[in-house]
């Protein structure tokens, strides 16, 4: 049993305890906390905290997190294209098409039944059963870095610098049309689109979402930017570029509904990665290069 104590500071304030939780603590869902707030697992000022709460600012907050379930994914020999690996991280060049973790429609055939393979089925339970080691996600169509935890120790710390923003993410993408400016910033909360459930939308009272952009190259109807993620929520360079008027390249959800061309999903690679050793404390830098199918875009909207 782990037990975590944390302090709402006046920016909580308004928001639902369980939906504050899952922003404070990424590697636990929200449907997860919901529970353990229902069971009497979550306490505000040392009293049994109910899920509907609304924060005002100031309260500690204590999480009784409940010991790991035991790993029900399978390894299976699935290539990994390894960048990084030590005894308590390693970090993968996901390729586009590959599932994160095990779900409703893909029971299998995932990163997670890759590294359980590759590790030899060390890796943290903090995830939970079907989603050991996992400390954050990119979507099935996203290719690029990805880091997972080889034990819990490594999973917290690396959860802990997701929130303090130490674990940066760096990705490269093609957006459709041509930006104004040089670089800037989308700041909008991202929630659960009113009009389809399946999607993320910029919405009033989400999640806050930052996203740092700037152009490295300017296209045929389309531009190269590089993107810095401040959080990380679910789709959110998608959400974010979409909601200002660039949609991701080939993103069939957010943009133009025609696939494009020589291209699987969206055009969207994880480029970098950046994060403190959570054994070492060392400063760890970690680059891919961007894949075929991208440069290839390059090629084609080359002016």
């Amino acid at each position: 049993m782990e037990r975590i104590v944390l302090r709402a500071d006046q920016n909580a304030a308004g928001w639902r305890l369980d939906a504050w939780l899952a922003d404070q603590i990424e590697a636990v869902t929200r449907s997860t906390l919901a529970r353990l707030i229902e069971e009497g697992r979550v306490t505000c000022q040392g009293k049994p905290a109910s899920k509907k709460m609304k924060l005002t600012g100031g309260e500690e907050i204590a999480v009784e997190l409940p010991d790991p379930e035991p790993i029900k994914a399978v390894p299976q020999n699935i290539p990994l294209d390894v960048v990084y690996e030590d005894a308590d991280v390693i970090v993968i060049n996901k390729p586009k098409g590959l599932v994160v973790h095990p779900a409703p429609g893909h029971p299998d055939g995932t990163l997670v039944n890759a590294l359980l393979y590759h590790c030899k089925g060390s890796l943290s339970g903090v995830g939970g059963a079907l989603r050991p080691g996992i400390v954050h996600r990119i979507d099935r169509d996203t290719s690029g870095l990805i880091i997972a935890a080889k034990n819990d120790q490594a999973h917290q710390g690396l959860s802990a610098q997701l929130q303090d923003h130490t674990l940066a993410r760096t990705y490269e993408c093609i957006v459709t049309g041509h930006m104004k400016e040089s670089s800037g910033t989308v700041n909008a909360p991202i929630g659960r689109s009113q009009q389809d459930r399946k999607k993320m939308a910029v919405v009033t009272g989400g999640r806050p979402a930052v996203t740092h952009w700037e152009v490295l190259q300017a296209l045929k109807g389309c531009t190269h930017l590089r993107c810095k993620l401040e959080t990380g929520r679910t789709h959110q360079i998608r959400v974010h570029m979409a909601y200002i008027g660039h949609p991701v390249l080939g993103d069939t959800v957010y943009g133009a509904k025609k696939p494009v061309l020589g291209l699987q999903g969206q055009c969207l690679h994880a480029v970098a990665l950046r994060f403190i050793h959570p054994r070492t404390g060392a400063l760890v830098e970690l680059h891919c290069d961007l894949p075929a199918e991208f440069l290839e875009q390059l090629r084609k909207l080359e002016v």
